[in-house]
């Protein structure tokens, strides 16, 4: 054997060894990620209270959510080149930091300026953290039977979190004070971080020094902007306002911009490859919807339970378990141990569809449903086919891309989940405010009790806007079984029989990473 040949058989050995703390290190990524869901709805619950303290006009309520989706979701991309660029744990940390200090800011504020500039603040950090974490877990875990389990940790955080942060919310709001729901990631970040310092060895070899892409950086910052505020806008406004329709144009255009510079640049901020190649892309698209659906019935599920039901926030937020426990069980159980048995599409498509069939339980929600007979049942499958669907998803999102481009494909995972949540919200508000209005027009005549016709209302306007969720899902199932076709890990069998950008890769050496640099 040749000596360059030996060097590369030595190499080749060197580069299979993993990283020894890869699991201490995913229960810090873990973490970490728990904490950034968890504060995409923990400040609902504490969002009426906070605005009674600080004075906050009913005009400008919306703020505290905007703020924090505009600069999260607009700076995505861009975060997940700085993690590229910089280094994932550097990063990581770096936006664990921030976040808390965020944080700290925002249960400390005295008026309304300091909370909107604390969220903003949290998003911008946000937008450092999420990108970098996936990322991390795309070069730390190799080997197709381990990454299974660890996205199926993480996916099961990513999609259940947001109901964890429903309870958490309701009892620090409800036992405590509103402050609490911010206070609360300090911890959570501190140890994250110093845990990530002293665990997280990334591999070496895996960053992408080329320069910075500033006009792309620009471009689609402003464009995502444009594009999550032309959808929160059109919830309060309507979408026939003229600044919504003007934001939706000036979207349009930048990103239109973005991707034509994208094609031209030597060094792209999202290099093209990353969106075309067609599993990725059914990822981001089918995720992007189901995302959609769910944000919306969290908003309606919270309001049926706590003005139609007269819940109190913590039992609202109890009453959202059976979810939780399907989306660990789908994710953890099903997902988990099927993934390196089956492609991913089957369990992507069939996990949407068991969610659809949740949904369709709860378009029958009135006044007097059951919420043993309906409720329960509706929110467990739901639960168990996101939790199914969103593990792989998450997996596939890295999927056959190169270490350097980890970063920004792990940001668009970011990216498509908020702007899903951002039309999700906006689109199925309008949905059941106009089914709202159209109830009250058709049985005003006949109604003898204004504030019962109200309720019954409100509720038929859920149920239309359900309705609609449940078709989003059915599309996004048909999404995944169409566009993606790689095989299962560990076999590089795409739809013909070959890894799916053709190279007849192994689906198991799409990750190898240089050795873990120490």
């Amino acid at each position: 054997m040749s000596k360059t040949a030996d060097t590369r058989l030595s190499e080749t050995a060197g580069s299979r060894i993993p990283d020894p703390s890869r699991w201490k290190a995913l229960a810090f990524i873990a973490l970490a990620q728990l904490m950034v869901v968890l504060d995409a709805t923990i400040v609902n619950i504490a969002l009426p209270s906070a605005q009674t303290d600080l004075g906050i006009s009913e005009g400008n309520k919306q703020w505290v959510i905007t703020a924090y989706a505009l600069a999260f979701g607009g700076l995505l991309l861009f975060g997940g080149r700085i993690a590229d660029l910089w280094g994932r744990k550097r990063t990581f940390v770096v936006g664990l930091i921030g976040f808390a200090l965020a944080s700290a800011l925002g249960g400390a504020a005295q008026n309304e300026a300091m909370m909107f500039g604390s969220r903003a603040l949290q998003g911008v950090f946000g937008a450092l953290l999420a990108p970098a974490a996936l990322s991390l877990l795309a070069v730390m875990f190799t080997d197709a039977k381990e990454r299974a389990k660890a996205f199926g940790i993480y996916g099961a955080i990513a999609g259940g979190g947001g109901a964890v942060g429903l309870i958490l919310g309701g009892f620090l709001t409800e036992y405590l004070n509103w402050r609490w729901t911010f206070f609360v990631n300090i911890p959570f970040a501190v140890v994250a971080a110093a845990g990530a310092y002293f665990v997280i060895r990334e591999p070496s070899g895996a960053r992408n020094r080329a320069p910075l892409d500033i006009p792309g950086v620009v471009l689609s910052t402003l464009g995502l902007v444009a594009l999550v505020y032309g959808f929160t806008r059109a919830e309060s406004a309507g979408w026939s306002d003229a600044l919504t329709v003007s934001m939706f144009v000036v979207a349009a255009v930048l990103l239109l911009a973005f991707v034509v510079t994208e094609s031209r640049v030597k060094s792209p901020l999202l290099p093209l490859r990353v969106l075309t190649e067609r599993n990725r892309g059914g990822v981001y698209l089918s995720l992007g919807l189901a995302i959609i659906a769910m944000f919306g019935l969290f908003l309606f599920l919270t309001y049926y339970l706590q003005v139609v039901k007269g819940y109190s926030p913590v039992k609202t937020g109890f009453a959202f378990m059976p979810m939780i426990v399907g989306m660990i069980t789908g994710s953890t159980q099903i997902g988990t141990r099927l993934m390196t048995r089956v492609p991913p599409r089957l369990l992507m498509g069939p996990g949407f569809l068991v969610a659809a069939i949740g949904m369709l339980f709860l378009t029958q929600l009135d006044l007097n449903t059951s919420y043993a007979a309906v409720i329960l049942p509706g929110m467990l499958l739901l639960g168990l086919g996101m939790g199914t669907a969103f593990m792989p998803a998450m997996s596939l999102a890295t999927h056959g891309i190169e270490p350097r481009d980890a970063g920004v494909a792990s940001a668009m995972v970011n990216t498509s989940q908020q702007v899903g949540g951002a039309i999700g919200t906006a689109l199925l508000n309008t949905i059941a405010a106009g089914a709202t209005t159209a109830y009250i027009a058709d049985n005003a005549a006949r109604a003898t009790d204004p504030k019962l016709l109200e309720l019954q209302a409100m509720v038929s306007g859920f149920a239309s806007a359900i309705w609609w969720a449940v078709g989003i899902l059915v599309v996004a199932s048909a999404i995944a079984v169409g566009l993606i076709n790689t095989g299962r890990p560990g076999t590089g069998a795409g739809a013909t029989g070959g890894s799916s950008d053709g190279s007849g890769a192994d689906a198991e050496d799409e990750f190898r990473i240089p050795v873990v640099a120490h």
